[in-house]
């Protein structure tokens, strides 16, 4: 019984979302082949929800949606609540941060010129992007289609600490290594430098002069398309390669959704 019980609650700690009964019995049969009465069942519940009702636990057992999930007691909920606003600023991937350097320094700009540089579909990016509200959209472009323009929003300069974006660091202002081609005297403002030639040293000017701290989505499992392509800020040729034969071939896609 006290087996039974402990396969019960790694079933639920390990739900996302609530796990109905019906799945914890088919689980228990599928992997054991212990078949367990609806009486029985519940009892158990019952007992685990009377062990984790303790106030030596800070989580408990609830039922909800038609399921059980373990949740955190609601005298903790401003702490967590806390906890997960820092962490939704936080967390940005490479690929979002590549995606967010470009808008900042070329504002604005549309998706079509943004995967231009990149070499890869952002559709993700710019999604995650306006969701944190770093980024908005600021007007429509002359181009065919009349594409949706994107810029730095009041946000971006509110969280990284800056009156305008004149205040990003310049490409002058970066550390030039020494096996690098050319000198920091060579080097211009990256509003004069044309589209097809920034450099892949712009990601820097976010990391080091604005001295900010992410983290991965790759344990959130919210990765996109195109960052199956970016590994530590460097691009799949295969993928870039694809992806310039299928614009040669039928130009750029529309990112709005059909009417089918």
């Amino acid at each position: 019984m006290q087996l039974l019980l402990q396969h019960i609650e790694a079933l639920i700690f390990a739900s996302e979302q609530p796990v109905s009964g019906d799945d914890i019995l088919s689980c228990l049969k599928g992997s054991y082949g212990w078949e367990l009465k609806k009486e029985q069942f519940h009892s158990l519940i019952s007992e685990i929800r009377e062990k984790y009702s303790s106030d030596d636990y800070s989580f408990e057992l609830v039922e909800i949606a038609e399921g059980f999930q373990f949740l955190t007691k609601k005298e903790y909920h401003h702490a967590v609540n806390t906890l997960l606003q820092i962490k939704a600023k936080r967390r940005l991937s490479t690929a979002a941060l590549e995606t967010l350097a470009i808008i900042a320094y070329k504002q604005p700009l549309s998706k079509s010129e943004i995967e231009h540089i990149r070499g890869v579909n952002c559709d993700y990016s710019i999604q995650k992007l306006l969701e944190k509200e770093l980024i908005m959209i600021s007007g429509k472009g002359d181009g065919p289609g009349k594409p949706l323009l994107y810029s730095t929003s009041k946000s971006f300069m509110d969280h990284f600490g800056l009156k305008s974006v004149k205040d990003l660091p310049k490409l002058k202002d970066l550390h030039i290594a020494d096996n690098e081609i050319g000198t920091p005297s060579d080097l211009m403002d990256l509003t004069e430098v044309p589209v097809d030639t920034i450099p892949e040293s712009f990601v820097d000017a976010i990391r080091e002069g604005l001295q900010v701290t992410l983290q991965e989505d790759i344990s959130e499992g919210e990765l996109g398309d195109e960052e199956a392509f970016i590994i530590e800020g460097t691009v799949d040729p295969a993928a870039a390669e694809q992806g310039l034969e299928q614009d040669l071939q039928g130009g750029e896609e529309q990112s709005e959704p059909s009417d089918e």
